[in-house]
């Protein structure tokens, strides 16, 4: 198989929460370390491409995430129509996690975990006509298990990318900026039930050296970028190695802002580094609080409370960080009670432009894999597995609430759609929780007001 010449091997990304896509960047810049000439295709911005698809002879599918997933299951589909004899690699955390799955909807092969360097083994065994198993891809009969032996780190290569402009900006109360995206670990120390990384990772994580970080950095600049994402899974795993990182990016770039992602319990541990962070152009934080219930908070192993909740909020705030707390609306053990406590607790905190209406639908995921899946708490509600979903299915106790979502979806869509006020759709949602009609919602915020920055993708997954 001639896999030298460009064009024949394409990376495809279907998406990566609004960002441009480090699941191509990174493994592109393996691969021409290698000596290889990878095409890219970012499908989340960018129509298919059919005559590079037709052209490729390795085609590698990042699946990251599970939105990613099932819009990748959809293009080994196109690609088994009109390129049959290509060999396909799905590789991302969750590829291990449904190997399976791929392998019997047309994949060829798997890569799950630290994915890159099993990557560049395939490709070069594939090119040498070599028949043997290549260690970390998982292949029919094979046991699908993620690689997880880390190896030196290429600088990630996005000039066959979309542009920055093509993704999600920094909004800073109406004013648009250019945002990058980098990672500075991947995995987690943490093992959230409901999270797809420990399984795969095992509560493992990988730092990613900070010249390799600090280098994929200036090319963003370079290109336009004013705000930097931090995507860790938690940026917090290892704070030395982040601290370093953001003050080497602030002495050399120092207009340059940035958000991250963190656990509550680790805006409590490291609450005295927070002001440095700041410093450093720390706009915002986004924390996966999830819920507000003790008891949901500990069948997700989220190692906070409630209480924490509102002393990681403090903490940031004294700090200068705008707090953004993400939420796992719907489980099968939110009451109705529940739901309308964070809802108080959002208004109450002054958190109403803090929290994207999205939120508030957000329905538990159960995928196969999972952790949560055969979790003693689970098994009493849960359902017949969706091949199609890549999730099982679950029925709430209490029929109210699969109600109350079917509503809040409905509703969350409708104001989405008509580009409404994320603060009207807040007020919808409280009237509509309390019996009453939505529409009649009265907004106490005013429409001039100014917002906390974010950035104008949403974050879920």
């Amino acid at each position: 198989m001639d896999l030298s010449s460009p064009g024949a091997i394409l990376l495809i990304s279907c998406y990566e929460l609004g960002h441009q896509p480090i699941g191509i960047a990174m493994p592109s810049g393996f691969l021409r370390q290698a000596g290889f000439a990878p095409t890219a295709m970012d499908i989340a911005v960018e129509s298919f491409d059919e005559e590079k698809a037709t052209q490729a002879y390795f085609v590698g599918i990042s699946v990251p995430m599970h939105t990613a997933m099932r819009m990748g299951v959809r293009v080994i589909e196109r690609l088994r129509e009109i390129n049959p004899g290509c060999h396909i690699c799905c590789y991302g955390l969750y590829a291990a996690l449904n190997s399976d799955y791929l392998l019997q909807h047309g994949a060829d092969s798997c890569i799950g975990g630290e994915s890159e360097s099993p990557l560049v083994s395939l490709v070069q065994s594939l090119a040498a006509g070599s028949e043997e198993q290549v260690a970390g891809v998982i292949v029919p009969g094979s046991p699908a298990k993620p690689h997880l032996e880390r190896l030196p780190f290429a600088i990630p290569t996005r000039t066959e990318l979309p542009t920055l402009d093509n993704y999600a900006q920094l909004d800073m109360n109406g004013e648009f900026r250019t945002a990058g995206y980098v990672e500075a670990s991947r995995g987690c120390l943490h093992l959230c039930t409901h999270c797809p990384i420990p399984p795969v990772y095992g509560g493992r994580f990988f730092v990613v050296p900070e010249d390799v970080v600090l280098e994929d950095i200036r090319q963003q600049v370079r290109a336009g970028a004013t705000h930097i994402t931090f995507g860790d899974p938690d940026f917090l795993n290892g704070p030395g190695h982040s601290l370093a990182v953001v003050r080497a990016m602030h002495d050399e770039f120092p207009e340059l802002t940035f958000d991250f992602t963190a656990k509550v319990e680790h805006l409590l541990k490291r609450g005295e580094d927070l002001a440095a962070f700041a410093e450093a152009g720390c706009l915002f934080v986004i924390s996966a609080v999830e819920s507000l219930s003790n008891r949901v908070l500990e069948i997700l192993d989220k190692q906070h409370t409630r209480e924490d909740v509102r002393n990681a909020l403090a903490a940031c705030r004294n700090a200068g960080i705008v707090m953004r707390p993400t939420w796992v609306a719907f489980t099968p053990w939110t009451t109705l009670e529940d739901y309308c406590e964070v809802l108080d607790f959002v208004e109450a905190n002054d958190l109403v432009d803090h929290v994207d209406p999205v939120q508030f639908v957000i329905r538990l995921l159960i995928p196969p894999g999972s952790w949560l899946a055969e979790h003693p708490e689970t098994l009493p509600h849960r359902g017949d597995l969706d091949e199609a979903a890549l999730s099982y299915r679950w029925t709430h106790p209490d029929p109210r609430m699969d109600e109350l979502h079917k509503q809040t979806i409905e509703l969350v869509e409708r104001d989405t759609l008509a580009e409404e006020d994320p603060a009207v759709t807040f007020y919808r949602l409280v009237e509509l929780v309390h019996g009453r009609e939505p529409a009649a919602a009265i907004c106490s915020l005013p429409a001039d007001r100014i917002r906390p920055p974010r950035l104008t993708e949403s974050w879920f997954c």
